[in-house]
């Protein structure tokens, strides 16, 4: 009889949860049970480990194997306990020298087998690493491709392999002879390591962009107060440059948000370790006809990340935004507000951050020739309305800049070309933002557009009684509702940081009006 442990990691969500693997053998019928609520992924481990043992010159022989994965009422997810499961096996076993079942239990070990005993990355590698050391593992082990992103993780000490076979020698275990010349061909971490990638071209500019002053502004000031903007106007009037220009007027990700998002993309499978931690603001750009699990998230099992949550601390831009589904546009009303999506499923419960800028693009009607004077539509009123009325009002409600985007017109295009780069503007935002950070430093926020209702028109929010009046006003009228009245202020906030001015004028109340209430419905 014969007992081991060793440690793994599953994820619920971003939440990384250390697994105890203890692995018992015992005499009678040859058998492997494995408990511990396993998914699919896990339970299919067995026929890998299986696999790769065999190959490595390991024999099951007349034993019963018992595994059991505690915490039991945690549901485990996942291939990445391959490892640590075929190690335990071992040192049950006894295949593994007497001081190396120490070593096992204090050793966490994330990585998929190959039927040939190699050892491949899994997703989710960035928050696995980080929770491994915050319960203050000793050493982690992950495969070799992994490593550049397991290193990320400040305080990690990380060893990488290729082949089991590596640690079956390094705990004093026997190979078969085929297998312990091929381990020894094996160069040593960081030998022979492919050379990362160049970086990311850098994003699109600002003065691409022909004309549009006021599109143009209203963009700047989003990016200043991390507001939520809205563009309506004909085809080919810039729209979609303008939206996929904003990430690069955006600063870049602090330190803590550059690991968060690092560690969605890393769930998601989308995360390039080469290029180190993502620090540029993302961008997604879902097509009109992405589901409700694409967008949100979803999916069978546990629930994966979807556009909102990768889109965090960026922007999720939705072109052609009347054409996507109602369902999806309103399953966006609950992040916009607090920035953070829970989906459950089956497989259980994630909860993923979601803090994004949203930027919709959307044509004035069908034919989209609605624009201006509109003498060349063709649209019914009916077809308009039915048009727009997919961007339900309590959507629309939660965006705070809405602008209209006109033609260009021949004489910008032949006029002199002196559009400020995206570099002169993302100057204008850090400043804007450096003052809204001074001005909020007894608060636990850090943009206009987080700061609640109660605080802006309370006693510290700076609201003087005549500006005041002015929104009691549009409230009154209808042209607000009470969630607009709030918006309005963030905005004239983040107006007056992009002048550096520490008090609302009456300008900066008529210009943010005059931003939420343009008018974007035909």
């Amino acid at each position: 009889m014969g007992l081991a442990r060793t440690l793994a990691v599953t994820l619920t969500g971003l939440a990384g949860h250390i697994v105890d693997v203890e692995a018992h053998a015992a005499q009678g019928l040859p058998g492997f049970a494995l408990v511990g609520l396993p998914d699919t992924a896990v339970r299919e481990s067995r026929e890998r480990v299986r696999a790769a043992l065999s190959t490595c010159g390991v024999t099951w022989g007349e034993q019963r194997l018992t595994v059991n994965l505690s915490p039991a009422d945690l549901r485990k997810t996942g291939t990445g306990l391959d490892l640590a499961l075929a190690l335990a096996v071992l040192g049950a076993r006894g295949r593994l020298g007497r001081s190396a079942v120490r070593t096992l239990a204090r050793t966490v070990y994330i990585g998929e087998l190959g039927l040939d005993g190699s050892v491949h990355a899994v997703r989710g590698i960035l928050p696995s690493v980080q929770a491994a050391v915050a319960a203050g593992v000793e050493e982690i082990i992950v495969a070799q491709e992994a490593a550049a992103e397991a290193e990320l993780v400040p305080g990690a000490r990380v060893s990488a392999i290729s082949h089991i076979g590596q640690l079956v020698e390094r705990y004093g275990g026997r190979l078969s002879a085929e297998v312990a010349a091929a381990v020894e061909q094996i160069p040593e971490s960081g030998d022979d390591a492919p050379s990362a990638p160049a970086q990311d071209g850098e994003p699109a500019d600002l003065a691409d962009v022909v004309g549009q002053a006021e599109a143009r502004q209203a963009l700047e000031v989003a990016a200043a107060g991390g507001h939520h903007l809205i563009m309506v106007g004909p085809p080919g009037t810039g729209k979609t440059m303008l939206a996929e220009r904003l990430p690069s007027i955006l600063p870049p990700l602090e330190q803590s948000d550059a690991v968060t998002v690092t560690s969605i993309h890393s769930v998601a499978g989308t995360f390039n370790p080469a290029h180190g931690l993502i620090t540029r603001p993302p961008l997604r750009a879902p097509h009109h006809t992405a589901t409700r699990a694409a967008v949100v998230g979803g999916g069978s099992g546990l629930p994966r990340p979807g556009d909102v949550s990768l889109a965090h601390r960026g922007v999720l831009f939705l072109d052609e935004a009347p054409e996507f589904s109602a369902g999806v546009l309103d399953c966006l009303r609950q992040p916009l507000e607090s920035g953070t999506v829970t989906i459950d499923r089956v497989g259980g419960r994630a909860s993923y951050p979601a803090a994004f800028q949203l930027v919709l693009a959307a044509n004035p009607c069908p034919c989209g020739k609605a624009g201006g004077r509109g003498l060349e539509c063709t649209c019914t009123s009916l077809q308009r309305r039915r048009y727009f009325s997919r961007l339900s009002g309590p959507l629309l409600d939660r965006v705070d800049i809405q602008v209209e985007v006109a033609a260009v017109s021949a004489a910008d295009l032949a006029g002199p070309t002196s559009n400020e780069s995206s570099a002169v503007v993302a100057q204008r935002v850090r400043r804007a933002r450096r003052a809204a950070e001074r001005r909020l430093a007894a608060t636990p926020w850090h943009l206009n557009a987080e700061v609640p209702g109660s605080y802006l028109r309370g006693p510290d929010g700076g609201l003087s009684t005549a500006l005041s009046r002015r929104l009691m006003n549009a409230l009154e009228r209808g042209d607000l509702s009470l969630r607009g009245v709030d918006r309005v202020l963030r905005l004239a906030w983040t107006l007056a940081d992009l002048e550096d001015t520490e008090t609302l004028t009456l300008s900066h109340i008529g210009t943010a009006l005059a931003l939420r209430t343009s008018g974007v419905r035909p």
